[in-house]
């Protein structure tokens, strides 16, 4: 990931001109401007509009059965802190959650297919979890190593994690004292799939950190602003938690990215599976209408002066929108009409 791209076209060659990271990766700033310097859609209800834009189908499959999401609590976790991303997965497929809401963001995701039409999945549960409170590979971790935690957790004699090729998304979670190799200078979180040579399966899986500790202003922005930015204020939480609410921006960015792309070989845009470009990538840093380049977008208030723009099951959260295939626009349930 390059620091500071300046338009999409820019970001989209260098992505395939120069890049050489092997796994996905995405910070939520500097945003990419993602076209939006061009003349948008004059309803304003979707951001991002670019013909420049070819997010392609390459013919691998899509997370089209139930998808199960397993939880890795790798170091130290309080439980309220468990419990705001709990309670975000388990609002991706929630019924009757107030307007806009999470499962709202979802049905853009539910618009990709495969190759025999069938859309992905409605229906994302919390599946079993796994805690890591010892630290068994450490308090630094590469790529690598991040394969072999979830080895550990799927192949533990005590309460192993079940092992779903089709269906189970493996979350792997570092708390604020752990550092992963690239962590707050290229990526806050990336996905990926195991190798059967570390893992013994093929299992899509993300990687997140707590950056409240390293690097709050680049991975939780907007609640933390670079100290190099100046002339912008971050916005207050809305469960309080700055590192927590931060990861969840960018742990809806992965599962997104893997329910479209689990195997690299799905949908992205770029001729290169090695860096591709994908459906979260293109909005980056978006959250509303009129986002794009250093602006987020329109987004919501509560009655405590707290940003969010998506309601979940008993919590609100501020969650970046997603590229929509079918309109070429970045969209969100809370787009203004």
């Amino acid at each position: 990931m390059h620091s500071v791209p300046v338009s999409l076209t820019l970001t989209v060659l260098t992505v395939l001109l120069t890049s050489t990271v092997q796994v996905i990766g995405w910070r939520p700033y500097p945003p990419k401007t993602n076209g939006s310097d061009q003349i948008f859609d004059a309803s304003k209800k979707y951001e991002g509009s670019s013909n420049l834009v070819r997010l392609r189908y390459h013919m691998g499959p899509v997370l089209t059965n139930n998808i199960t999401v397993h939880p890795i609590w790798y170091g130290t976790w309080q439980k309220s802190q468990k419990k705001i991303i709990r309670e975000f997965i388990n609002s991706i497929s929630a019924v009757g959650s107030k307007h806009p809401s999470v499962s709202g963001w979802w049905k853009t995701v539910q618009l990709y297919t495969d190759q025999t039409g069938s859309n992905i999945t409605a229906t994302v549960r919390l599946g079993e979890e796994k805690n890591d409170r010892f630290y068994s590979h450490g308090k630094s971790l590469t790529r690598l190593s991040i394969q072999s935690v979830i080895k550990s957790a799927v192949a533990s004699r005590s309460r192993p994690l079940p092992v779903n090729p089709k269906g189970g998304l493996y979350l792997l979670l570092t708390s604020d004292d752990v550092y992963v190799q690239d962590f707050c200078g290229q990526v806050c979180g990336f996905h990926y799939f195991t190798f059967p040579s570390i893992v013994g399966f093929t299992l899509p899986y993300a990687w997140v950190g707590n950056s409240a500790k390293f690097c709050p202003g680049v991975c939780a922005y907007p609640f933390a602003v670079p100290a190099f930015i100046p002339g912008i204020k971050p916005v207050k939480s809305p469960n309080g938690d700055i590192g927590v609410d931060g990861m969840i921006s960018v742990i809806a960015h992965e599962i997104a990215e893997l329910a479209t792309n689990p195997l690299v070989n799905a949908w992205y845009a770029g001729a290169d599976p090695v860096a591709p470009v994908e459906i979260a990538d293109l909005c980056e840093g978006i959250y509303g209408t009129g986002g794009g380049g250093s602006y987020t977008g329109q987004m919501l208030n509560d009655d405590r002066g707290a940003t969010y723009n998506v309601n979940g099951i008993r919590r609100r959260y501020l969650i970046q929108w997603l590229w929509n295939h079918v309109v070429s626009y970045c969209t969100g349930p809370n787009k203004l009409d």
